[in-house]
Parts: structure tokens; sequence; C-alpha cells
């Protein structure tokens, strides 16, 4: 067990590394001057030679990536251009709205489609069963954008023209500050997150409660007289938990693409507004540190599921 989280550690580093050097040399090759970018278009080249010795851009390229990567390894990402401090901070700051948004769709499409797949697979071929598959592939079928949109016409603005105020439009405010107020507002930011994946899930659950209720062991189960919740939950959900854990830790890694789509949809100032922010500002040091942020945060994420994983599956802590 510990080897083999050993080793998922040291391949996480690896991938690590291996992403500090595109996001290097990808930003190096890219159009622009950093120096320019902070000195000013109006800048003598006298101050833009002095930019540049001090960003160390004079110095040849190996000397650059591997201050780079020593400033990585200390927590250095860097310093804005734009606003005026260093880029961890600025991704602190905006770090509490992504949390909340992720965290809060993670647990809801739990919530949704585990569910709603057992539900299926109990009854397969039956009304809840079709009912299901429709409401599955309707979830499917629409961009995240396309739902943000849409829950926001429904929710919101034909509900303000009859002169109702179901839900707020977006905004957030801290959960420490309101708690009650801080999940309201992200409620429909929220759903728009998690009613896609909420579908895969449905769909991932259903097919793998089939394949357990139709075992063996479930059929001695059955026989022996046990509650037909009982085999459900306790036997079936518990063997069918292993692939949604390794699918978890996919779209734990995939839904930051998606959390970028929602902030904009709903106006949240959130890691991924942050990035549209730096790239039409051109503020290389933020979208530089964010790609590194993330990738950093989605291995340890994998890392984590890898552990899980093994928990629950013994062949693994064998093995």
């Amino acid at each position: 067990m510990a080897r083999h989280l050993l080793t998922r550690v040291l391949h996480g580093l690896g991938v690590l590394w291996v992403i500090s050097l595109a996001v290097f040399f990808l930003f190096y090759l890219a159009p622009g001057d950093p120096a320019r970018s902070i000195a000013g278009d109006q800048a003598s080249p006298e101050v833009l030679a002095q930019v540049t010795r001090s960003l160390g851009l004079d110095r040849p390229l190996y000397e650059q990536y591997v201050r780079f990567l020593g400033n990585l390894v200390t927590g250095d990402l860097g310093y804005s251009y734009r606003n005026q401090q260093p880029v961890l901070n600025v991704i602190l700051a905006h770090l509490p709205v992504t949390l909340s948004l992720m965290g809060g769709a993670v647990v809801l499409w739990l919530l949704i489609g585990i569910p709603v797949g057992i539900m299926s697979a109990r009854r397969p071929g039956s009304l809840r069963d079709r009912a299901g598959s429709v409401i599955t592939m309707v979830g499917l079928s629409f961009p995240t954008f396309v739902l943000g949109m849409l829950a926001l016409y429904l929710l919101f603005f034909l509900p303000s023209k009859a002169g109702l105020s179901l839900v707020p439009a977006g905004g957030y405010v801290p959960f420490a500050e309101d708690p009650p107020g801080w999940a309201w507002h992200l409620l429909l930011p929220w759903l728009t997150l998690a009613f896609i994946t909420a579908a895969v899930y449905a769909r991932l659950t259903r097919g793998q409660m089939l394949d357990v209720l139709g075992e063996d062991y479930i059929r001695t189960a059955r026989a022996k007289g046990l509650r037909e919740s009982r085999i459900t939950y306790v036997h079936g959900l518990r063997s069918s938990l292993t692939p949604l854990v390794s699918q978890l830790g996919v779209d734990l890694g995939t839904m930051f693409g998606g959390a970028v789509v929602t902030e904009q949809v709903f106006g949240l100032m959130g890691i991924g507004r942050l990035v549209v922010t730096s790239v039409t500002t051109q503020d290389r040091p933020v979208i530089i540190g964010v790609v590194v942020f993330v990738a950093a945060a989605v291995v340890v994420v994998n890392i984590v599921v890898d552990f899980l994983y093994a928990l629950l599956d013994a062949r693994v802590r064998v093995s």
C-alpha cells in the first residue's frame, strides 16, 4: 500500500515537471515582450533594458528555466503585472469562489446522479428507468453555457417579469459572512455545473449496479432472505463504488473548464474569471501561475483518489 502511494507521488512529481517544462517553453515562444508589458508601450530603451535584466530575460534560456523551476518549488509563482502583487496572492484571493462552486457542484451531482442510477437499476425497463434515461440524455446533450443561460432565463428572468424573486442571478457572498446567503447565491451555478456530470454518474451507476446485481453472491443474498434495500445499498452499491471513485478523479480534474464557463455566465470572480481576464490583459505570470496551481491540485486530487481506490479494492492493496 505504502509503496503504491509512493509510486503515485513520484509519478505526480514527474507530471508536474513535464507541465512546468511545457508551460515555460510555451510562454517563452509566445509573441509579445513581458518587459514591455510591465514598462508600458512608451517606455524608453533604457527602461526596457532595466526591466529585462530585473526579470532575468537577458540570461541564457536554461538559466531562466532553472530559476523558474526553483521559484515554483519555493511557492513563488511570479508577480502579476496588472494586479501589482504576487501571483500566489492573486490566486488565493479568487480561490474561495472557485472552491465553493466546485465543491457544491460535486456534492450536488453525487446526491443526484448516484440515487437516480440506483433507482433505475433496481427496476430496469420500468417507467422510472425510462424517465431517468430521458433525463440523463437531456443532461448530456447541453453544453454548460447553454444550461447556465437556460437556468437564468427560467429561474430568474421569467419569475422577475412576474414580480417574483426565486433565486439570485449570481454574485458571491462569503460563507463566513452569511452561510445561507452563500448557498442561495450559488444555487444556480451549482445546478449548472452539476447537471451534466450528474447525468454521467446516473448512467455509470446504473450500468455498474446492473452488473453487480446480476452476480452470484447477490442471488445468494436474495435466497437467504435479505431485504432488497440491504442487498442494494450494502452489497450492491459498495461493489459499484470503485469505478465511481475512478470517474470522480477524472471529473475533478476536468471540471475546471466547466467552472470557467459557469463563472463567466454568473459573474463569479473565481479562478476561471481570473484566467479570462489575464488572457485579455496579457498578464502572463498569472496565466502561468494558474496553470501550474491547477495542475498541482489535479495531481494531489488523483493521488487521494488512488488512495481511496486502494481502500475500496483489496486487490490493489494486495498487489
